[in-house]
């Protein structure tokens, strides 16, 4: 129990807290474990989000894509990790992503009564939530208005931090050269020239269809402030 007990409080959510009071709360809140084999769907995109969902072992692969499918950006999230905190209020309540695992996986759900309870319970649990929310909103506001601001690199550090989460691995943006290019309205000839020289640091290499981060934490580096 009590190696259960200190996974649980490696959890973004319950950090903090101590095994008396984290032993309290599953007392009082259904917890649901469930266990996913290599290659299975957890998740789909736009699936209604009903739960809080933790991945307590193994690894995900996440997978954003717009409607048209031609923007997909991909990141691999290894435990403890939550999978879209951000969307289980709001007037869109659906997950953003679709979730499978990469390895045995082990999930975590809580309803979303039980885990609105556990916050009214402890002022640690609704700082850590709240914590986790305004990371998330205050750099996907940076992340967009950076698009109009900032040298080319910094904007696509800026993006790629705001669509992702700070433990990300592996992250690809699956996107045709000419699409980025209207994204960040630049033309080809100067978006290969910057990501060529991004590619020479070793922050990512650069295809024609596919960009591939290296290391989010360099990329976050070119930034002034990494808000998170």
């Amino acid at each position: 129990m009590s190696s259960m007990f200190d996974l649980l409080m490696s959890l973004p959510l319950f950090r903090g807290v101590t095994h008396a009071r984290l032993a309290e709360v599953v007392g009082q809140a259904k917890f649901h474990f469930l266990k996913y084999p290599k290659g299975e769907t957890i998740l789909r995109q736009d699936d209604p989000c009903t739960h809080m969902t933790f991945v307590i072992s193994g690894q995900v692969r996440s997978t954003a894509a717009n409607r048209n499918g031609r923007f997909a950006i991909g990141q691999t999230l290894e435990a403890p990790a939550l999978i879209a905190p951000d969307f289980l209020f709001g007037p869109r309540t659906a997950f953003p992503a679709t979730v499978v695992a990469l390895d045995s996986v082990s999930i975590l759900q809580i309803t979303k009564k039980d885990f609105i309870k556990i916050l009214y319970s402890d002022e640690i649990f609704l700082f850590n939530y709240l914590n986790t929310l305004s990371v998330n909103a205050q750099k996907a506001q940076v992340g967009i208005l950076s698009l109009t601001d900032g040298t080319l690199d910094e904007r696509i550090a800026f993006w790629v931090i705001a669509l992702t989460q700070p433990e990300a691995k592996d992250i690809r943006l699956s996107c045709k050269a000419r699409d980025l290019c209207s994204i960040f309205g630049v033309q080809r000839t100067n978006f290969d020239a910057i990501a060529a020289v991004m590619q020479e640091k070793g922050l990512l290499t650069y295809t024609p269809r596919e960009i591939i981060i290296h290391n989010r934490r360099q990329l976050a580096a070119l930034l002034e402030h990494s808000y998170e």
